[in-house]
This record gives structure tokens, sequence and C-alpha cells, in this order.
């Protein structure tokens, strides 16, 4: 038993040697460029993530119509285009106020998958952009999974590949390792690559963007006031810089008898 158990432990070191010096399966994030105030990717993310994630996720700490008013789903005066949004985002509620929530229940998630279904509103922040990235589009093939894939980023993860269609089959490329304790051998596979054996209905490219958007868009909910926020910074930071300079001339001016 000990011995299998140092067999365990060097093959997970091994593994982790391997990643740590370049290895692993190339995940390449040029495609990624994080921009809130691109309104069309927030618009391709919204109706991406509504169509293949909001069955099993929800955005509860946001409501329609905020995310309708920030991503432009709106009329020349700056109002909702409800019918626009209840026709094209909205699946499981009738108010354009409500919160975005999901018809499964937790103890039905957790029952259907092992493992409740996290609500998505702060993974972005939660977890990083390139994170979320690499995660959908590192799905591999293992029919030993019981929705028949794995994933490189997330081993053993319990959910199915959603976007399976679109992105189409990816193959894992394996190294095998040869590792010994106490004369004992054993063979260690490490995932080191992926492999697009057989297409989706989208090219590489198309989507490297859908999957951009789609974290764009959760990177949005996850802090929706970042570009005000931003905006706003630099006239805080140039209103300390003045305030300081004033405080200066002031502190002179008070003790320039002293000194």
């Amino acid at each position: 038993m000990t011995k299998r158990i140092l067999l365990v432990i060097a093959g997970m070191l091994l593994s982790g040697a391997v990643f740590a010096a370049g290895g692993g399966p190339t995940i390449d994030l040029g495609q990624l460029k994080m921009d809130p105030n691109d309104q069309a990717s927030l618009q391709r993310g919204a109706r991406t993530y509504m169509n293949y994630c909001s069955g099993c996720h929800s955005l509860e700490y946001m409501r329609y119509d905020r995310i309708a008013k920030d991503i432009g789903i709106t009329l020349d005066n700056g109002a909702v285009a409800t019918d626009m949004l209840k026709t094209n985002l909205m699946f499981t509620s009738d108010k354009v106020g409500d919160q975005i929530k999901i018809a499964m229940t937790p103890k039905e998630g957790a029952a259907w998958f092992g493992v409740v279904p996290p609500d998505l509103t702060l993974e972005a922040r939660a977890r990083g952009n390139e994170w979320l990235y690499q995660y959908l589009k590192g799905f591999y093939a293992d029919p030993t999974k019981t929705w028949g894939v794995n994933n490189a980023v997330f081993p053993d993860v319990a959910m199915p590949h959603v976007l399976l269609g679109l992105q189409g089959i990816q193959t894992p490329i394996y190294e095998t390792h040869t590792v010994t304790v106490d004369k004992d051998t054993q063979q260690i596979k490490t995932l080191v690559d992926l492999k697009l054996t057989q297409p989706g209905t989208l090219t590489e490219a198309e989507y490297d963007q859908l999957v951009t958007d789609l974290v764009n868009f959760l990177a949005y909910a996850g802090e929706p006031i970042k570009s005000e926020r931003e905006r706003l910074g630099v006239w805080v930071i140039l209103g300390l810089i003045l305030i300081g300079v004033f405080a200066y001339l002031l502190k002179r001016e008070y003790w320039k008898d002293v000194h």
C-alpha cells in the first residue's frame, strides 16, 4: 500500500514538473481580448450564455433590464427594447426586472451532475478571464467519464461539454513516463496536448471568438460598473493630486515663520 501511495505521489509530481516546464495542453490565449465597452461582443456573449449556459447556471445577481441597458438592447430614447429582450434573451422569466435565475433546483443539479452547478455572476472575478477561456477550450474526449469528456484545466469536471457541437471533438495526446519506487515500476501518462480530430460547426477562429465573447460577457457580469469606475477613477486621482498641491502650499504658508 505504501509503495502504491508513493507511486501516485511520484506521478503527480512528474505531471506538475511537465506543466511547470512548459508542457501540458497548448491552449492559446491569442484570441482573448476583454473590452467591457464592446457592446457587439457583449451581445454575442449574452446570446451564447442564454442559449447554452442558462439551463444550468444562473446569474442571480444580475437583472435582465440592467443587462439590456448596459449592452445596448435599447430603443432610441434609451429605454429597454422589451420585445427584443424577451425574444432573444429571456427564456425563464416574464418580467424584465427579474433576476436571472434557472428552473433547476440545487437538489436536482446535485442529483444529475454530482455537484450543484455554480452561479456564474462572479465566476470571472473568482477564476480569472484567462482560466475561463482555457476551460471552455480545454474539453477533450474521455469515454471513461459520465458525459464522455474531461477537461485539461479542470480534471474530472462534472459538466458536459455544452459547446461540443460548435467546437468539435478534441483528442488528448499523452506522454508516457516510467516511475520506479523500491523496484516497483509504473507507467504514468501525462496529458501534453489536445488535437481537434472532428471539427464542429464553427471553425477554430470562429469558436475562439465565441468563447472570447462569452468570457467578455461573464467578466462584465462580475463587475458591470467597471467602465464607469475606471472613468471616474481618473478624475478622482486628478482631484486628489490637486488637493495635495493645495495642501502642500497651505502647509508651507503655515510653517514659513517656523522655518
